[in-house]
């Protein structure tokens, strides 16, 4: 099982490059429409999707308790999307859930302002100053989506493992370049190891689940790793050891029946409040 991410400005070919990708290995194409259905049908709203998805949200919407359910479910909806097999994913911090894995490649689409408005002047039918303003905005959102969910730079070609201009490499090329660096570090081991990496971040994914949506106890900062080998991890910090242990409680009950133990690491804080 393999994942190739494509990050990409506005106007940069990324759902083009990304179906010549498909075309070459096989794989499947997960792009928003596919991703929005997803979290829907965990129940989120499209109101909150509005306010969240790819773009930096406002300082009121930051305050809510809807900006941790966006992110759990899309995590939850992107883990679920790779969990069917090998995949192309296209934006969303894709690239940062599984910048770990031995089997992904991690790719960032850009091109030269003037090509990128006359691109959008053609597909919104607009003059230069209304594209300009449209590329503008959506720069903001997507800088400000990856600092706010996954406190990176997204145009920083270090998070990265290649970048690539479509202004003179067009969505054929761009695949070709893919292929062969993927040849060279898709092993069958790597793949391999992507299932066990794979396995671990939904098991971590379903834990934290069980804690704060299934269970409803508040462990503030929780976090929960299953880095260690039949180990789940959780950390955090509640107010008092009886929360510490209701959170332990549903960890054990979310991994029932797999020979995985929990390790609680949930520090104690009495009287501890954090904005809502």
């Amino acid at each position: 099982m393999a994942i190739i991410t494509i990050s990409r400005e506005l106007a940069t070919l990324g759902d083009e490059t990304a179906r010549e990708l498909a075309k070459s290995l096989g794989y499947n194409v997960v792009d928003k429409n596919i991703l929005t259905e997803r979290i829907k049908s965990y129940g989120v709203e499209s109101s909150t999707l509005l306010k969240f998805d790819e773009r930096k949200p406002s300082f009121f919407a930051s305050l809510s308790h809807g900006r941790d359910d966006y992110l759990h479910y899309l995590k939850t909806a992107i883990l679920a999307e790779a969990e069917h097999g090998s995949c192309i994913i296209i934006g969303r911090g894709a690239g940062v859930i599984f910048k770990n894995m031995p089997a992904h490649i991690s790719m960032f689409l850009a091109a030269p302002l003037e090509i990128r408005l006359e691109r959008v002047k053609n597909y919104f039918h607009c003059d230069e100053h209304r594209a300009r303003q449209i590329i503008n905005r959506s720069d903001q959102d997507r800088l400000g989506f990856h600092r706010y969910f996954f406190d990176i730079d997204w145009r920083d070609p270090g998070n990265y493992n290649l970048s690539l201009n479509t202004g003179i490499c067009p969505p054929a090329v761009c695949a070709e370049m893919v292929m062969l660096l993927k040849n060279r570090i898709f092993t069958p081991e790597a793949e391999e190891q992507n299932k066990t990496h794979l396995k671990g971040l939904i098991l971590e994914q379903k834990v934290k689940h069980a804690i704060m949506y299934e269970q409803g106890i508040q462990v503030h900062f929780l976090e929960v790793s299953a880095a260690d080998k039949g180990v789940v991890t959780l950390y955090g910090v509640a107010n008092s050891q009886s929360v510490a242990t209701a959170a332990a409680e549903a960890a054990t009950a979310a991994v029932s029946g797999s020979p995985v133990t929990v390790r609680n690491e949930i520090q104690i804080v009495h009287e501890y409040t954090v904005m809502p």
